[in-house]
């Protein structure tokens, strides 16, 4: 498989440990993984990229995840690109916070490496 023929996931996370075990597990199940450590880099990499889902840490630098997710929902041709909030955010009301900040789900960390590329394959497919 090309890397052009590959889904494309931009993964936001700031800590260098998550970033890694996400790529490594994303990219054996066949994904091509476009990273950026703050909200920043997301934003600018959307005006280069295309991507097929977007996998946003809460607790970022500067701007959180809940920003960086309500301004990708005003970008022209990403209004329902499937977001995901990935977070260790755990506590009640989290989920629901990240769903009306605009995210299409919700995966807490530390993720289960067996289901975790089966929730990303089933969100990619819904979308």
């Amino acid at each position: 498989m090309s890397t052009e023929d590959k889904p494309i996931i931009l993964l936001v996370e700031d800590n260098d440990d998550n970033r890694r075990l996400v790529s490594k597990i994303l990219g054996h199940h066949g994904y091509q993984v476009i990273e950026a450590i703050d909200g920043k880099k997301a934003l600018k990499l959307l005006s280069t990229i295309n991507p097929d889902l977007i996998l946003m840490d809460i607790n970022l630098p500067g701007m959180d995840g809940y920003e960086v997710t309500r301004q990708i929902r005003t970008l022209a041709n990403f209004g329902n690109l499937p977001i995901v909030a990935l977070t260790a955010h755990a506590m009640v009301g989290d989920k629901e916070k990240s769903l009306a900040a605009g995210c299409n789900a919700y995966i807490t960390k530390p993720i289960n490496v067996r289901e975790f590329p089966k929730t990303i394959s089933t969100i990619i497919k819904k979308h």
